[in-house]
């Protein structure tokens, strides 16, 4: 698992990212004003959530080290948390992330999306 530092660079590299912290201290990373990514610590362990498929969401819930993400998961939104030390490898991670990330941007609107000069 990334360091709580290493999830906070990999997601400030990724262009037009925004980081505010929220929530008790967790850091929330957004792309046109929209989460993508949220940070911190769970049960003393360090812990990322991020946006999932339905089909990643069903697949990666049952994988030791990661689970439904509190909250969001429990209002309908397909979110997962990796939290500890036995979550996805670091490239799987970071790509998991990306994918949120992409997620988010694939929703904004077209004229948000040529104002960040995201496509």
């Amino acid at each position: 698992m990334l360091s709580r530092d290493a999830i906070n660079a990999y997601c400030k590299s990724l262009p037009q990212s925004t980081y505010v912290v929220q929530w008790g201290n967790s850091d929330v990373w957004k792309v046109g004003g929209k989460v993508y990514a949220v940070g911190g610590w769970a049960d003393g362990e360090n812990a990322v959530s991020f946006k999932v498929t339905d089909l990643g969401f069903e697949v990666l819930s049952d994988m030791p080290g990661i689970r439904s993400a509190p909250y969001l998961a429990s209002r309908g939104m397909k979110w997962v948390q990796v939290y500890g030390d036995h979550g996805l490898p670091e490239d799987e991670l970071k790509a998991h992330i990306k994918a949120s990330y992409e997620m988010i941007i694939a929703k904004l609107t077209r004229k948000l999306r040529a104002d960040l000069n995201l496509g």
